[in-house]
């Protein structure tokens, strides 16, 4: 909604409302890029050159703040989206692909899961803690580089499916996990996916194709990893296997992501709550 401006006290000189209105449309639609702004967002500076450039008037970078605030406009964390995503794929499974797939799911009597793969490393640790002023917090790292993967998959009923492995992923594994997921269940799964080369792989297909009364695979539009659920559990685990200190060795950083994912299934409601971030609302059991 374009917001009519209101004059902020000193400001100098002031923007009429059909430059504000103006301003406040290219905000809420374009890139400073596409304007030749230097930045990668809308900052007070970016927003100031891009007032300079169209309306003819050069404003204080404290002055443009009292302007955004009165506009409606906050500092916010940027979302992440891939350079190479396309918007309009991305909106047609939000409005078609998706909506579709719900539909059969419930007609089939079938459950939807999100899938994904991540990595933990041992001397991985995003907190803060005290010192005295003048003197660094510090905290022990193990000695060598320690990692262990998981993959994992979540339903907005709030199942959790997980397997952890120390390689790389490959076709070979991936079928190994799908495997031991339909032993999980008894109905037929869809499994949403990115388009990680061994999911498309031709060993993968092969298998699906032969269980396809059981299973399908569903992939996400391209570059689009903020739409798929499963991200946000793998973020949670980061966040938390470390919490009480780093792990030592490989064993038990395993054990730590086993023990995270182990507690996760009994608690539906909290997978339920992935659920509710804005970009991934739109799969919310609460929506259907």
């Amino acid at each position: 909604m374009l917001v009519r401006d209101r004059r902020p006290l000193g400001s100098g000189r002031e923007l009429s409302d059909e430059q504000a209105q103006h301003v406040q449309q290219i905000l809420d639609t374009q890139s400073p890029e596409q304007h030749n702004i230097p930045a990668a967002l809308w900052t007070r500076r970016a927003v100031r050159d891009l007032i300079h450039q169209e309306c003819g008037v050069l404003l204080a970078v404290r002055t443009v703040g009292t302007y955004l605030a009165r506009w409606g406009y906050t500092s916010k964390r940027p979302q992440r989206r891939a350079y190479n995503q396309d918007p309009e794929e991305v909106q047609e499974w939000l409005d078609k692909t998706y909506p579709e797939l719900e539909k059969k799911a419930e007609t089939e009597n079938a459950e939807i899961f999100w899938c994904d793969e991540t990595g933990a490393v041992a001397d991985a640790f995003s907190g803060t803690g005290y010192a005295r002023i003048g003197h660094p917090a510090t905290v022990a790292v193990p000695s060598s580089h320690i990692r262990m993967n998981t993959i994992s998959a979540i339903s907005n009923t709030g199942s959790v499916r997980f397997m952890t492995y120390t390689q790389t992923m490959t076709a070979v594994l991936f079928i190994v996990f799908l495997g031991r997921l339909l032993r999980s269940t008894t109905g037929k799964i869809y499994l949403i996916v990115d388009r990680l080369k061994v999911h498309q792989s031709a060993a993968v297909a092969e298998w699906v194709v032969a269980h396809a009364d059981r299973l399908e695979l569903v992939y996400l539009p391209r570059s689009a990893p903020e739409r798929n659920v499963d991200e946000y559990l793998n973020n949670d685990l980061k966040g938390q296997i470390n919490a009480e200190g780093l792990s030592k060795n490989q064993s038990e950083l395993r054990s730590r992501i086993q023990a995270f994912l182990r507690k996760l299934a009994h608690f539906p409601d909290h997978v339920r709550s992935y659920f509710q971030a804005p970009l991934v609302q739109y799969a919310s059991a609460d929506n259907m």
